[in-house]
């Protein structure tokens, strides 16, 4: 197990002999287990919509409700192709200057709620939704920059196949994951290959 890891589990057994609310895990998919866990009362960084869908799609195929935030280009093929249940996903594609009303109403009713935040976030923007995250039990995904946060993934290293002699589509993508938490060293995980998917729009609130 990896030291990451570990010191995860010591904070949540610090936070339970404390009284505070249990953090709980919120399953991942089997190519990200090995680098970052999820837990409930936290917030994560990612650099790539990519990321996003994959960070969430654990959840969401394991039956948990899912919502994403300030995403007008949202892919409807590209998320079930990375395990997102759309039949249990709420979409609101603008959120305007209202997107931290939003965030936290959703925040209060899915387990999961991943965000494009329009502008640069304060911190004290981000230090009401980390106590609604922890009142609620609820994960909260950034697709940018954010004060604070559990772990920060990086997408890197990324190589495509084709088109070939200049001509054809992207066949597959490769890529590296980075996870940083804090001052603990990086984990890096490489990713198999995926094949390209067009972007399917989907239905949305807002």
């Amino acid at each position: 197990m990896s030291t990451p890891l570990v010191l995860e589990q010591l904070r949540e057994r610090v936070a339970v002999m404390e009284g505070g609310p249990a953090r709980l895990p919120v399953p991942v998919v089997a190519s990200l287990a090995g680098a970052v866990s999820l837990r409930t009362g936290g917030s994560y960084a990612v650099d790539a919509d990519s990321l996003a869908l994959s960070l969430v799609a654990g959840a969401s195929s394991a039956g948990e409700w899912v919502g994403f935030v300030g995403w007008p280009d949202f892919g409807a093929e590209a998320a079930a192709a990375a395990g997102v249940d759309l039949a249990r996903t709420v979409l609101v594609r603008e959120a305007g200057e209202q997107w931290l009303e939003v965030v936290a109403a959703l925040v209060d009713v899915l387990r999961v709620v991943v965000l494009r935040p329009p502008a640069r976030v304060d911190a004290k923007s981000a230090g009401v939704l980390d106590a609604r995250l922890r009142k609620r039990s609820s994960v909260l995904v950034v697709a940018g920059a954010w004060p604070r946060c559990e772990a920060r993934l990086s997408l890197e290293d990324v190589c495509w196949t084709g088109p070939d002699r200049g001509r054809g589509r992207l066949r597959e993508r490769r890529a590296s994951v980075v996870v940083r938490r804090g001052t603990t060293p990086a984990v890096r995980i490489d990713l198999g290959g995926r094949a390209v998917t067009e972007r399917e729009p989907l239905r949305a609130l807002g």
